[in-house]
């Protein structure tokens, strides 16, 4: 897959962009209703991070999310309206309704799942990366953690097992200042969790999460590197999120403010719109075209989620356990 981001590409990375947007603005917007069952955990405002990563990815390379995985699943493939449906607990969903929001997974688009577990995703990568080297498939796996998971054992030991066996892993640490309720300057001993890099080998960058292509650059150097046969390489997207850790979190832990003024100056919307749009190749007709588009997708997968059946007591014992 070429690199090159042409127009075709931008275009496409606009649509997965305002997509992720527009799903996640109207769940928020639908989860106040009281409809929506569980826990759901916003991903808005760090739509560059999934997108700049996951357009070098190949159908066959897999990644493993977060609890705020909704923007990495949109990024990877996953279909919206099987997402919808999934949040709503419906037998339609992406997982028959029996995962929610933390647990979207498929495998079909090599989405190994939301994971309410922090941090587990590091090993369940050092599988797929593991298998990559032993069929030599030049197949590479992408681990999604934020600030919090940092500071999990199993990240630690899945990057310095990655480079040990040198991997074709790459790790995305995607700091959003904020683990819970606690500042990552409280609860992270460096600066950077790039830092950290050099002590398991491998090498460490720092992107603006803001700006999808810095992130996308960023991460075409590590999948080039993982494929090439060179080991993991760790990825720290300094970003932020627009809603709280989760949805009824008020927010008092963060300045008056502080979330208007990002959306204002730094969204990764509006600075790649401005950014595409400056010499005339791209135009704005072209991604109103766009947001129009995916209103109506997202509008579309409401409706449907909505009217869609439940899982019955038929489907409870099913999909417990793997048929070979």
């Amino acid at each position: 897959m070429s690199d090159t981001l042409n127009r075709e590409r931008l275009l496409r990375a606009y649509r997965t962009m305002r997509t992720i947007r527009e799903f996640e603005e109207r769940v928020h917007t639908e989860f106040a209703t009281g409809d929506i069952p569980g826990f759901v955990h916003l991903y808005a405002g760090e739509e560059a991070s999934a997108t700049g990563v996951c357009m070098h990815l190949r159908g066959d390379d897999y990644i493993a999310s977060t609890h705020r995985g909704h923007g990495h699943c949109i990024a990877k493939g996953v279909d919206p309206v099987g997402m919808m449906a999934e949040i709503w607990g419906k037998s339609t969903g992406s997982c028959k309704g029996k995962g929610g929001s933390m647990h979207i997974a498929d495998l079909s688009k090599g989405m190994l799942g939301a994971n309410g577990i922090v941090g587990g995703g590091g090993p369940l990568i050092c599988g797929t990366a593991l298998a990559a080297k032993m069929k030599n498939d030049k197949t590479v796996g992408v681990c999604f953690f934020g600030d919090g998971a940092s500071n999990q054992g199993t990240i630690l030991e899945a990057m310095n097992l990655a480079t040990v066996w040198s991997l074709p892993a790459i790790f995305v640490a995607e700091n959003n200042g904020y683990a819970e309720t606690t500042s990552s300057s409280w609860s992270v001993a460096c600066d950077n969790i790039a830092d950290r890099a050099s002590a398991f080998g491998m090498p460490g960058v720092i992107v603006d999460g803001f700006d999808f292509f810095a992130v996308h650059e960023a991460a075409g150097e590590a999948v080039r590197r993982a494929r090439e046969g060179g080991g993991p390489t760790l990825i720290e997207v300094k970003v932020s999120r627009y809603y709280g850790h989760f949805e009824g979190d008020q927010q008092t832990y963060r300045a008056a403010g502080e979330v208007q003024k990002l959306r204002d100056e730094k969204d990764c919307l509006l600075q790649f719109r401005r950014r595409v749009t400056a010499d005339g190749d791209i135009t704005d007709a072209e991604l109103g075209t766009i947001d129009a588009e995916v209103l109506a997708l997202i509008d579309d997968s409401v409706v449907r989620a909505k009217a869609d059946p439940k899982p019955g007591p038929d489907d409870l014992l099913t999909d417990v356990y793997v048929s070979y």
